[in-house]
């Protein structure tokens, strides 16, 4: 690959990241697919930058919960849905005047919602006992 078209898949993974992040914040910009797109311009240029993005302490985990087909935790999904609509609501009912623009606004809230509560629901493994082979001492003999 050529170093101009990686310089620019890297500069774009770097957009992404920072879109994704305020996505975080911001409902309205969805945190995903952002994050999913960075880590597509990493995985083309930079080893050492999608391994960054995977191990990160803020998205590391969402991402690769999300690629692997596990989900979004249940709080994410309730923080991220009470945001969308406290954030949609203020700005339809104070901040734009314009009839339409609500609607749209609403509109975009629906869809969001929709995709969020059909993306599967994260449940983290159950904690394994810390001494496995003592888990037999607890079980009543034949």
């Amino acid at each position: 690959m050529n170093h101009a078209l990686k310089a620019l898949l890297i500069i774009c993974g770097t957009l992404f990241v920072v879109l994704g992040i305020v996505g975080m914040f911001l409902p309205v910009l969805p945190t995903t697919p952002f994050l999913l797109l960075a880590s597509a311009c990493y995985a083309r240029s930079s080893e050492r930058f999608l391994r960054w993005l995977l191990i990160n302490r803020w998205c590391g985990e969402y991402i690769r919960n999300y690629r692997e087909g596990r989900g979004i935790p249940l709080k994410q999904k309730v923080i991220t849905l009470g945001l969308l609509w406290i954030t949609i609501g203020l700005s339809a009912g104070f901040a734009v005047s314009v009839a339409w623009v609500k609607f749209i606004l609403l509109g975009v809230a629906v869809g969001v919602s929709i995709h969020i509560i059909r993306i599967k629901t994260f449940c983290p493994d159950p904690p394994q006992p810390q001494f496995p082979e003592m888990h037999h001492l607890s079980e009543e003999p034949d």
